[in-house]
């Protein structure tokens, strides 16, 4: 063989390992590699800006008899870095009940989520299961009962409520869940069909197992970060910045969930009761100046609402004000949707926080152009634009100065 043909086989050679590693990401036929792809209907992202990415777990410890020792309370932690990490803080995102930390990672109807969007921009981003949901171990007979949510209460307060029989008075507001289908966001709809299937057992007291595996995770961080949090993940946020306020750079709470002072029927857009037990914030004790020991030295009276028969008016401190400690100028975004059972109460949190020394922006997403959304907004048609005015916000609000160093 002349050196000429030599050359020529060689360089075909290369081309066929070139072609093979394009199609089908190893060497192989085009016709081989690309029947090894998964199908349309599985959906892939591109992680072109994903540098790197594991997982691991924190917090935990052993219950049981000698020998018959088992591990509760650990959480399952992922944890993703771009190539290029171009934000000086982390994302740190607390799901809500019900649910896992794949909600931020993927659509129901086959999109990227919030994660991707986090990642491109150049934030390093971690996402969790709570301890006894997803990933994190439950022990049976230590972390008490199970509860899960029917299709038709996930119809009638998040993805349906106008048409399979919610009660609240702006569920025709919602306008943003991504399918077509002449079921839209019930039983029968392929998209809430699919979302249903990762909507997860809870128990009844998440904060007990969540809020200690929270403070583990960001003292295993050990910087400041960025707690992302929604709904359930709302309360357990504030109860791990309460802990560890010198690594919370800020926090945007997404409809957090209660208990306020006063609990509140959303359809009659009412209160039922006060909560002798709250805090203020959840039902678990937070340091304040002047101090006080128990709930009841909270002095409060409930101011009237700035939108009656839409919010209800909101319970504020008695002169003089007890300052929450660990808040004290922490910015906080609280955002509410256009189309939520939420906004009911979803102002009370903010004005909380303000009284009490924190700087909190309480955002009605239709008075900044978003609207039709609804509870989980992560998951809505336009769940780009909502993550984009989030971004935007931590850009002007949080300190960005970047940094360097690639992954």
């Amino acid at each position: 063989m002349t050196k000429r043909m030599m050359t020529a086989v060689f360089l075909t050679a290369a081309i066929a390992l070139l072609v093979g590693i394009k199609v089908g990401g190893q060497g192989g036929s085009r016709a081989t590699t690309a029947s090894a792809l998964p199908p349309a209907s599985i959906p892939t992202f591109s992680t072109e800006n994903l540098g790197r990415m594991a997982h691991f777990y924190v917090g935990g410890h052993y219950v049981g008899a000698p020998g018959k020792e088992q591990m509760d309370g650990a959480m399952y932690v992922e944890v993703w870095v771009p190539k290029q990490v171009r934000q000086p803080y982390p994302i740190v995102m607390f799901h809500g009940n019900g649910q896992t930390g794949a909600v931020f990672q993927q659509t129901p109807d086959g999109r990227p989520g919030w994660a991707y969007y986090l990642i491109d921009q150049g934030y390093v981003v971690y996402m969790v299961d709570y301890p006894a949901r997803g990933r994190s171990p439950y022990v049976p007979g230590v972390d008490g009962m199970l509860g899960i949510r029917s299709a038709t209460e996930l119809s009638q307060i998040w993805t349906a409520p106008a048409t399979s029989g919610g009660d609240f008075p702006r569920k025709d507001k919602y306008t943003q869940w991504p399918s077509n289908h002449p079921k839209k966001g019930m039983v029968g709809d392929p998209v809430f069909d699919n979302f249903i299937k990762g909507q997860m057992q809870f128990v009844n007291d998440q904060a007990a197992l969540a809020v200690p595996a929270g403070i583990a995770l960001l003292d295993a961080i050990g910087k400041p970060v960025i707690l992302l949090t929604h709904s359930q993940g709302g309360g357990i946020g504030f109860d791990v910045a309460e802990k560890r306020s010198q690594f919370i750079a800020g926090m945007v709470s997404i409809e957090p969930g209660g208990p306020q002072i006063g609990n509140v029927d959303t359809a009659k857009v009412a209160y039922t009761r006060t909560n002798p037990n709250s805090w203020g914030l959840t039902t678990n004790k937070y340091e304040f100046d002047p101090p006080i020991n128990s709930p009841a030295e909270l002095k409060t009276h409930l101011e009237p609402s700035e939108r009656p028969g839409d919010e209800v008016g909101c319970y504020m401190q008695d002169q003089p004000v007890h300052k929450l400690v660990h808040f004290q100028n922490m910015r906080i975004l609280s955002m509410s949707a256009e189309g939520t059972y939420h906004r009911v109460f979803d102002v009370c949190i903010p004005k909380w926080l303000n009284q009490a020394g924190a700087k909190a922006e309480f955002v009605r997403l239709e008075d900044a152009g978003i609207h039709g959304n609804m509870h989980e907004m992560f998951l809505d048609r336009n769940s780009d634009e909502v993550i984009k005015f989030i971004d935007t916000w931590l850009r002007k609000n949080i300190a960005t100065k970047a940094t360097s160093g690639t992954r």
